[in-house]
């Protein structure tokens, strides 16, 4: 996003940033090795998302599981439940991940949150009866929900901002290919046994067990990695995150780069510091109860507002729009899917799932390459448009074939083909853009806040998907994708009529867009412009000459700072 005339300071520090920075993107990636091993890291925690969303849908079909837990799966109420519970677990855990996070350090949020879910998946490979696969699977959704936002957050603060759209992009590429495996992965254990009465519960253990392996990585990886800078800065402790800078960048401490960046940090961190001051003075005490109403009173002026309440409205129905096309009920019950659409044979429904995984992940890629090219409106609004056509045709021939499926198999197989096609219209479109858009719309002051209820929103209805679609299934059949083809029409409207292109729009722009008199965006740039004055960025820039790298800044800079800490 472009700043506006008035942020001349903050852009003029981002281009000279850009420029000793050298190659962006996927290129930076590789060119610095130490960020690259945060980019594999990151990747970790993605697949870990992609791999729980995925794995319990095929193993909801398994006989031996059937036969352990028929009380609930045959139920569908019942059935809803045991998948949607996860996702009322991952609603709670996002919920309070945004105060842990700041309160005991990124690193440390994202140990506690494995160490939550790995709770969670020992109690489900081991249970015996339903009540332990409910239990297990709502603590797993805690440690998934609190991972989903703290990995992202955490690799997005120590990685220069020349490579976090990369990180982003492999962050999503991740949760795809996670979603892929654990699909194939269900294929192959169904076998273990065989595919009917002499199945093993090994079966279905297996691949639950398996989630433990990237959890336990990523929670023994987390303890050698280092603070995150911008949450160093923020508790006061400045030399350390000079140092954790200099480290990643293999730079010193007082080369242009660092201080550069590390300047940059600061004056973000001072601006939500003053902005917070200006809203609530009255929680300046810096106490558990400050900290905890400070949190309470900035939720809810996005809705008391009128300024962010139109922005907080974008993000949360944005993300209502994206669960409602469907995607997580064809995510969870596919092999079930399948079976309604006339594939007989667990193991051949099994298959058709795997395919729903390539094809989604495969989708992903021209995405985060192009998006930033063609836009977000074009790609969402085309995405809603060919999901809910593949719904709606296929609610048509489920209407005129589901009585005897057996005598139209080339209509079963249609059928089953749209479902791979809706995969790859979700994998270009909502998947990755609606994140991009709920990014963009908020102003600066808000926009942790702000993505975190769109978060939440997220996985809010995410659970109620998981929870009717067997109900939806069992009593109004074909309505069901009827059901799902009307929201994802009605999702792409929205996007067409009320939410703005963000491409390459100036603050001005995005202010205006929203009907912001006041322009929001503009005084918070103009807001962290003044601060990175004060504070010695503007003298850094204009004041070097290229023949030394400036000092590290001396003991008036910091205490001006130390004042705002």
């Amino acid at each position: 996003m472009a700043g506006g005339a008035t942020g001349g300071g903050h852009s003029q520090a981002a281009e000279r940033r850009l420029a000793l920075a050298g190659k962006g993107g996927w290129g930076g990636l590789v060119h610095n090795r130490r960020v690259f091993a945060i980019a594999i890291y990151a990747s970790l925690g993605g697949l870990l998302y992609g791999y729980n969303q995925g794995v319990f849908s095929s193993v909801l079909t398994m006989f031996s599981f059937d036969q352990r837990m028929a009380s609930a799966v045959n139920d569908p109420t019942t059935k809803g439940w045991l998948v949607s519970i996860l996702e009322l677990g991952a609603w709670f855990g996002v919920l309070n991940t945004g105060y842990i996070a700041d309160y005991l350090s990124r690193k440390w949020t994202i140990f506690c949150a494995v160490f939550v879910f790995c709770i969670g998946v020992i109690v489900q490979i081991t249970a015996q009866q339903p009540s332990s696969i409910y239990g297990g699977r709502f603590i797993t959704g805690m440690g998934v929900g609190s991972l989903s936002m703290a990995v992202p957050l955490y690799n997005a603060e120590l990685a220069p901002p020349e490579v976090r759209g990369s990180l982003v992009a492999l962050q999503q590429l991740a949760i795809t290919f996670g979603i892929m495996i654990s699909f194939w992965i269900d294929y192959g254990t169904n076998y273990i046994g065989g595919t009917g009465s002499t199945q093993s519960e090994a079966a279905w253990r297996l691949p639950l067990a398996l989630q433990l392996v990237p959890a336990l990585i990523l929670g023994a990886g987390i303890l050698f990695m280092p603070y995150s800078p911008r949450w160093l800065i923020s508790k006061g402790r400045d030399e350390q995150a000079l140092k954790v800078l200099s480290h990643m960048r293999r730079l010193p401490e007082d080369h242009e780069l660092v201080q550069i960046e590390y300047l940059e940090i600061r004056t973000q961190v001072i601006f939500e510091q003053e902005v917070s001051q200006e809203m609530f003075p009255q929680y300046q005490g810096g106490t558990l109860y400050d900290g905890f109403m400070l949190g309470v009173r900035g939720y809810l002026s996005l809705l008391t507002n009128r300024v962010y309440l139109r922005r907080t409205a974008v993000g949360t129905i944005t993300m209502f729009f994206q669960q409602w096309t469907g995607v997580n009920a064809i995510l969870y019950y596919a092999p079930s899917i399948f079976g309604a659409l006339g594939l007989t044979g667990n193991t051949v429904q099994l298959l058709a799932t795997g395919v729903v995984g390539i094809v989604m992940w495969i989708a992903t890629i021209p995405a985060v390459i192009w998006v930033d090219d063609l836009g977000r409106k074009p790609v969402l609004i085309s995405g809603a448009f060919l999901m809910g056509a593949c719904h709606i045709i296929i609610a048509i021939l489920t209407a005129l074939f589901q009585s005897d499926w057996g005598a139209h198999g080339a209509a079963g197989w249609a059928a089953c083909a749209l479902v791979w096609v809706f995969a790859i219209g979700f994998g270009y479109s909502w998947g990755p853009c609606a994140w991009i858009i709920v990014a963009e719309v908020y102003p600066l002051s808000i926009r942790g806040k702000g993505m975190s209820i769109a978060a939440s929103s997220n996985w809010m209805n995410n659970f109620i998907v998981g929870q009717v679609t067997p109900t939806m299934m069992s009593n109004i059949t074909y309505g069901t994708f009827l059901f799902f083809g009307i929201f994802s029409l009605m999702g792409g409207f929205y996007i067409w009529f009320f939410v703005p292109e963000t491409k390459g729009l100036t603050l001005e722009e995005i202010d205006e867009a929203f009907g912001d008199t006041t322009g929001t965006a503009v005084k918070d740039e103009e807001h962290q412009a003044a601060i990175a004055k004060r504070i010695g960025l503007i003298a850094l820039l204009e004041g070097r000459d290229g023949s030394s790298s400036p000092q590290i800044l001396d003991d008036s800079e910091k205490k001006i700072h130390e004042e705002n800490v």
